[in-house]
């Protein structure tokens, strides 16, 4: 679960406090956090009453009581001493606080909440010691407070943005499905990898050790290239011969443990046979010269900087719109609706700084920060990604379609898995 920011800052606020002159907080290691939070109860007890105390804070004054409260003859009493003093806060009031800092559709947990209850007396008492010394009167709190003040308010708008985007109605999921229906086409494919280059011979280990003069490494390096373009001549002559052959009807294992033989390669050839590919399962490239083909139809030759494809349509078939779909589309809605929503409020305003003032843009770090420019919270929006089923990993295409709703773009491997 994403911890809201502000809860993040009251923890600083506690390990800070907490820690020793010239020493760092200790911070638990992410594997001990979901052990620790997996030990606490999961809600509070329910017996509890909502007007309950919780937490009892004694040596923190009330706002009332550390001010002077009425008398009956309306006189001013004396404002108690901080030892005297007692901060009662229920579970309706603590419940209350903890909604404010995490809010979505997921709350705190019972791990949090205890750390929340942790954090609360040191910030009030100290917050009520800033204050008796005046703090909260300086300009630098003012302008603190203006700054805070926006970020909670953007975080408030993003999160309105996400309920908003979360309302999807069964009608929405219906026209989406039949408006787009080639989404919806899976395909069991048969694909031959021819590779690119051939595999290239060890060197032997007296050739290692021969020195060459300057001229014959060149003559090397020229003859080295000559062969690499032979081989990469061969091996695209062979990929349209075996083209031809699997149109004729012969066996994709056949012809892929051919390609790998001729390329020299020793190790196990990939697999052939992809029974579960949707149109975002492949590149653009490869997608292009497939999904339009009719069942028992071969490819033409498909080539990449990895080396040279063929594919046959083994079978196509459309998936109904079934739980596992709608939630597809329910997802995909969700994420188009969110950065829609974004892309108003991110593309209403243009800003432009004086280089004079602030110098000229260095490389961007994180979230477009320059190296060793102070950090400045910033709460973002990032739409959920839409979960698309995956294609089984062993037969998953060299590289996948980074189309509006995932999978991701993959870097190309050598050849195919």
């Amino acid at each position: 679960m994403r911890k809201s920011w502000l809860l993040c800052v009251l923890m600083g606020t506690l390990a800070w406090g907490q820690a020793q002159p010239g020493t760092t907080p200790a911070q638990p290691s992410p594997a001990q956090a979901p052990a620790a939070a997996a030990k606490a109860p999961e809600t509070p007890a329910p017996e509890v009453p909502e007007n309950a105390a919780v937490i009892t804070i004694t040596g923190v004054c009330s706002t009332k009581t550390a001010a002077g409260a009425k008398t009956a003859g309306g006189k001013t009493a004396a404002a108690k001493k901080p030892a005297d003093c007692k901060t009662v806060i229920t579970r309706a009031q603590f419940e209350k606080i903890a909604k404010a800092l995490q809010q979505g559709p997921n709350p705190l947990n019972a791990q949090q909440k205890r750390q929340l209850a942790n954090v609360l007396p040191r910030v009030m008492a100290m917050s009520k010691a800033a204050e008796a010394k005046g703090l909260d009167k300086t300009p630098q709190f003012a302008e603190t407070m203006k700054f805070v003040r926006m970020q909670i308010l953007t975080t408030q708008l993003q999160h309105k943005v996400q309920e908003d985007a979360e309302k999807i109605s069964s009608t929405q999921i219906d026209d989406y499905y039949k408006n787009n229906p080639e989404a919806y086409e899976q395909f069991s494919l048969d694909r031959l990898f021819v590779p690119r280059n051939k595999q290239a011979e060890p060197e032997k280990e007296d050739a290692k050790a021969e020195k060459l003069t300057d001229e014959q490494q060149k003559a090397k390096e020229a003859a080295d290239k000559a062969k690499q373009e032979q081989g990469e001549q061969e091996l695209s002559k062979l990929a349209d011969s075996l083209r031809e052959r699997a149109a004729a009807g012969e066996d994709f294992i056949k012809l892929q443990k051919e390609a790998f033989e001729a390329a020299g390669m020793k190790n196990d050839s990939p697999t052939v046979n992809l029974p579960t590919v949707r149109r975002t399962g492949l590149p653009p490239a490869h997608a292009a010269g497939v999904f339009d083909l009719k069942a028992g139809e071969v490819s033409a030759v498909i080539s990449d900087n990895a080396g040279h494809y063929v594919y046959k349509v083994v079978s196509k078939e459309v998936l109904p719109l079934d739980d596992k779909v709608s939630a597809e589309i329910r997802n995909t809605l969700k994420s188009q609706a969110t950065k829609d929503a974004m892309d108003k409020y991110n593309n209403s305003f243009h800003a432009e700084t004086n280089d004079a003032y602030f110098g000229p843009p260095g490389p961007a770090g994180p979230m477009g920060a320059r190296p060793g420019a102070p950090r400045v919270p910033h709460p973002r929006m990032v739409p959920p990604p839409a979960q698309q089923p995956q294609t089984q990993p062993q037969a998953a295409p060299p590289a996948a379609n980074p189309p509006a709703e995932p999978p991701a773009q993959q870097t190309p491997p050598s050849k195919p898995n």
